[in-house]
């Protein structure tokens, strides 16, 4: 019921919603320092702010709690479904070409920007079926309510302290995934490890090693500084290591000293063989090169070894496994700082759900303490899955298959989104299977149609699950 309708008014605000769109994309909302008032720094705040004046501009009934989350309430009758949705983005990298990060633009069909695919193109497709169900006088029974976060890419406590004073909906899904609906997420292990030694002044040494931005984030760039180098050894080894690895090495000269600025391609943490891993790229031409012996070379050689250039599996690390229901173990290495005495280092893998604390955890720790490096990881994330015959799992199918024509299934996916923790979570859209749209990484996009066809669905969503 109601699909023409539905279809009708959504066209017909395209316009309008992507200028919602580009409106909340302007806003660099990366997590930043507190102030009072302002947990998660201005940005989140500018973002949250912006998002409820928008809502209560069409009619909603807004609530802001303490400026972790913001609500906005479709009418105040029984709670039924929640749509869960973030605000913040992860930091604008390097490589940009389309446009800059927070300069969105529209190019053919695509809207270009971070935050456009995740989540705030998304967000405001939610609030616009809330709109159309609005605006079209579809009757309810029961409420929806959008719930838009703030710190979901840096560990999720707004969507904690949301939950410390509202109970969860009978059913919630959360539009910062992928169409058809994901029903199973891997469990994580976000592994930080040390080292310590003796440092060494003997030459050539290396400096310093700075090399991530987010432990969800694949580097696309890493640095390194080293000194007492021929200039024709760093430049030949470059050229030699850019050919084994795809990675291309930027060498800055300063008297004794040289810069190395490795290059590869950022993704997310969660499918990192999208990516090219400038990190491990970096230590793999590190390797190469003919350093004085000392306790630093040799723990980043093992370091090497345990987590080697192109390994997106955790097999040197001895954890690689999959499972029919969520696949592969995946494992992206994503910050590391070296100093002359130590080094502190994260890993993040997605573990499915045959994974557990004995054949992931206690296997890392054993390995990477018998190289000499300490982890200091006393648990991991549990998986998370929700049955896909449910009447809620069935109707998100439906819908789907309805608008798109695309046979309804259900999937699993090694990012954690905001329903992880929830009993009754599944992440539904925003992107259509194959959109690659470079989440986490330079240049990300939205497909504009897909944005509009996923209001058309949460709007009957909407509509069949309320009435």
């Amino acid at each position: 019921m109601y699909k023409k309708e539905i279809s009708q008014y959504i066209d017909s605000h395209k316009e309008e919603m992507i200028r919602d769109i580009c409106r909340l994309c302007r806003i660099n909302s990366e997590k930043m320092s507190y102030k009072e008032g302002m947990p998660y720094g201005p940005g989140a705040f500018r973002a949250l702010e912006e998002a409820l004046e928008m809502a209560d501009s069409y009619g909603f009934t807004i609530n802001n709690y303490d400026n972790y989350v913001g609500t906005a309430d479709l009418n105040d009758k029984e709670h039924q479904l929640d749509i869960l949705a973030h605000l913040d983005v992860v930091p604008a990298g390097e490589g940009w070409k389309e446009t800059e990060p927070f300069e969105p633009v529209v190019k053919g069909d695509k809207l270009f920007g971070r935050g456009t695919s995740d989540d705030k193109g998304p967000a405001v497709a939610a609030l616009y079926a809330m709109r159309a169900v609005k605006e079209l006088n579809i009757p309810l029974k029961k409420n929806v309510r959008l719930i838009l976060g703030t710190d979901e890419e840096c560990g999720s406590s707004d969507i904690a302290h949301y939950y410390s004073i509202e109970k969860e909906a009978p059913m919630t899904f959360s539009p910062d995934g992928a169409f058809p609906v994901v029903n199973t997420e891997k469990g994580g292990l976000n592994g930080h490890f040390t080292a310590d030694w003796e440092p060494s002044d003997a030459l050539p040494k290396l400096v310093s090693i700075k090399a991530g931005l987010k432990v969800n984030v694949v580097p696309g760039k890493a640095n390194a500084t080293v000194a007492g180098f021929d200039k024709e050894v760093l430049s030949r080894t470059a050229s030699e290591c850019e050919k084994e690895t795809g990675v291309r090495y930027e060498l800055t000269f300063e008297g004794d000293t040289t810069c190395i600025t490795a290059v590869g391609e950022g993704a997310h943490a969660s499918t990192p063989k999208e990516g090219n891993n400038a990190l491990t790229g970096l230590l793999f031409y590190l390797t190469r090169l003919p350093f004085a012996k000392c306790p630093q070379i040799t723990m980043i050689g093992r370091l090497l070894e345990l987590i080697p250039h192109g390994d997106t599996e955790g097999k040197a690390l001895g954890i690689a496994m999959s499972d029919e229901l969520s696949g592969e173990l995946t494992l992206a290495f994503s910050l590391l700082e070296v100093t002359e005495s130590g080094l502190d280092g994260t890993f993040d893998s997605r573990c499915p759900v045959c994974a557990t604390s004995e054949n992931v955890l206690e296997v890392v720790r054993k390995n990477i303490e018998e190289k000499g490096f300490t982890l200091h990881n006393d648990s991991m994330r549990p998986p998370h899955h929700v049955d896909g015959d449910s009447v809620f799992v069935k109707t998100l199918l439906n819908a789907y298959e309805s608008y798109t024509g695309l046979k309804g299934e259900c999937v699993s996916m090694g990012g954690g989104t905001y329903v992880h923790e929830l009993e009754n979570g599944v992440a539904f859209g925003a992107s259509l299977p194959g959109t690659d749209n470079r989440m986490h990484g330079a240049d990300e996009f939205a497909v504009i149609d897909e944005l509009l066809v996923s209001a058309k669905i949460f709007a009957q969503v909407i509509t069949d699950l309320c009435s």
